[in-house]
C-alpha cells in the first residue's frame, strides 16, 4: 500500500462521492452514474482504494445491537499531550470517531461500548488513569439519525444520488443475528468492497447466501456501509460539531431535518444540557456561517447552540487516519 493522495482532481472527487454514497457500487454503476466509461472508473478508482485514499468499511448500528452503548465524550487535556491521548483512544476497537477540537486542548470521541461494564470501566478506570486528562463530559447517544448515514459531500445531483439506492430512511424488519452475520460484518469492517465470492470463501458459505444476508442487514439498518477519506480532498476545509439544545417536543423533528441536510455527516440525540449533536462539513468558515444562519437559524425552538470547530481528525468510521503533518 502506498501513501494516500494529498489532492484529487474533479473526476476522482466525483468517483469518491459515488463510493461514499454507495460503497459497494459496481464499477459499471459508478460509470453509468457519472457518465464515464467503466475503464476510466476502474483506472481512476483502483489506485485510490489501494493506497488508502479511499477506505471502504462498515459500522454496526447500535440501535440494532442492544449490547452496544453509544456515547460521545468531550475530553479536556494538557495541550502538549493531546495527540498522544487521541492516538491511545484511536487504538481502542470501540472508538468510532476521534477529533481534536478548538484550540488543541480538547478531544471529541464517539464510542460504541460493549455493555454497561465497558462504560463503567471507561469512565471510572480508564479515563481517570490517563495521564494529563484534566476532565471530561460523557453523553449517551439516545438516537442516531440514520438519514445522515448516506453522504456524498454535495458532489452528486439529486438524480445521481437517488439512482444509487442509498441507505433507506425506514428500516425493514431486523433479521435475527446469526454467527454468520457477525463474521460477515467483521469482514466488511476490514473492506466493505470485498466481492461476494471472496466473502463466501472466507465464511464457508455460498455467494448467494452472503448477498441475501447483506441485503437483509442493510435493509434492516443493522449496519452502515461507508467509504472514508480525508474531506479536504473534496475541497472541504471546515468541519465543526454543533451542540444544539431544543425543546423536548421538537427534538425528533429537528434531528430528522438536520440529518437530511447535505452538509451534515452525523446527527444524534444526546443526554446532557445540549440534546442534539450534529457534525457539519463546509467548504470554509463562510460556508459554516451560512449553515448556522440559514439552516439552523431557520429552525424554530432552537434554545441553545455551541459550535466547536474540528482542528484535526484522528479516526473516522472506525478507521484511523494517517498522521497529519
Amino acid at each position: 500500500m502506498g501513501q494516500p493522495r494529498t489532492e484529487l482532481d474533479d473526476t476522482d472527487r466525483r468517483i469518491a462521492a459515488v463510493l461514499m454514497a454507495s460503497p459497494r457500487a459496481s464499477w459499471r454503476t459508478v460509470a453509468e452514474t457519472l457518465g464515464l466509461s467503466e475503464r476510466t472508473v476502474v483506472r481512476r478508482a483502483t489506485p485510490l482504494l489501494h493506497d488508502g485514499t479511499l477506505r471502504a468499511t462498515a459500522v454496526r448500528n447500535p440501535d440494532r445491537f442492544p449490547h452496544l452503548i453509544p456515547m460521545a465524550l468531550r475530553i479536556r487535556c494538557r495541550p502538549g499531550r493531546v495527540r498522544a491521548i487521541a492516538a491511545g483512544l484511536a487504538r481502542r476497537p470501540d472508538t468510532v470517531w476521534i477529533d481534536v477540537l478548538g484550540g488543541g486542548d480538547e478531544i471529541s470521541s464517539v464510542l460504541f461500548l460493549d455493555g454497561p461494564r465497558a462504560r463503567t470501566a471507561l469512565l471510572l478506570r480508564d479515563l481517570p488513569a490517563t495521564a494529563d486528562v484534566r476532565s471530561w463530559d460523557a453523553y449517551d447517544l439516545m438516537k442516531v439519525f440514520p438519514a445522515g448515514f448516506v453522504w456524498s459531500a454535495g458532489l452528486l445531483s439529486t438524480e445521481q444520488f437517488s439512482s444509487l439506492t442509498p441507505f433507506p430512511d425506514e428500516p425493514a424488519a431486523a433479521p435475527a443475528i446469526q454467527p454468520l452475520d457477525e463474521a460477515l460484518i467483521d469482514q466488511l469492517i476490514v473492506d466493505a468492497r470485498t466481492g461476494y465470492g471472496e466473502l463466501a470463501a472466507r465464511l464457508g458459505t455460498s455467494a448467494s447466501t452472503v448477498r441475501r444476508r447483506l441485503d437483509q442487514l442493510t435493509a434492516g439498518h443493522m449496519l452502515r456501509l461507508a467509504c472514508e477519506l480525508d474531506l479536504r480532498l473534496l475541497g472541504i476545509d471546515t468541519e465543526a460539531l454543533l451542540w444544539i439544545a431544543t425543546g423536548p417536543g421538537s427534538l425528533e423533528a429537528v434531528g430528522q431535518r438536520l440529518s437530511r441536510h447535505p452538509q451534515v455527516r452525523f446527527a444524534a440525540a444526546t443526554t446532557g444540557a445540549a440534546n442534539l449533536l450534529v457534525a457539519v462539513a463546509a467548504e470554509d468558515l463562510g460556508g459554516l456561517y451560512a449553515f448556522l444562519t440559514g439552516t439552523v437559524g431557520a429552525i424554530d425552538d432552537i434554545r441553545g447552540l455551541e459550535v466547536t470547530r474540528i482542528l484535526s481528525t484522528v479516526k473516522r468510521t472506525g478507521r484511523i487516519r494517517p498522521p497529519e503533518a
